[in-house]
């Protein structure tokens, strides 16, 4: 089988980076306004709970919601030294082309991440 795809969730695509910052800083980021409109575009907020395209939300771990006709999910889990692992996860994708076209677009997000956290 080729790598990123699997049986069970098709072509898949993960991006993570370790950022020198706790977990609630990142999360709080993350889902504020302007941590929004960087990985969900501009405007965009989180669905609301009970809202079908919000498939999970753990506050202060990971949040898991429909991405088109795609499953994103994005996690922030604790790294040694008061630092956290931040994951881009998405799966469902069409094809290979699409998976690459995602892991180029995950890549941005996390360098901008990283630019606004990290001045």
């Amino acid at each position: 089988m080729p790598v990123g795809l699997t049986r069970d969730a098709g072509w898949e695509i993960g991006v993570s980076k370790t950022l020198p910052l706790p977990v609630a800083t990142v999360w709080e980021f993350l889902v504020s306004p302007e941590g929004l409109a960087l990985w969900l575009g501009p405007g965009a907020a989180l669905p609301a709970e009970g809202d079908p395209a919000l498939r999970g939300l753990r506050p202060g771990d990971r949040v898991r919601l429909t991405y088109g006709d795609t499953v994103l999910q994005v996690t922030v889990s604790p790294a040694s030294g008061d630092r956290t692992v931040l994951t881009f996860h998405q799966e469902h994708l069409a094809d290979a082309e699409e998976r690459e076209r995602q892991r180029a677009h995950w890549k941005g997000v996390m360098a901008e991440i990283m630019r606004v956290l990290l001045p």
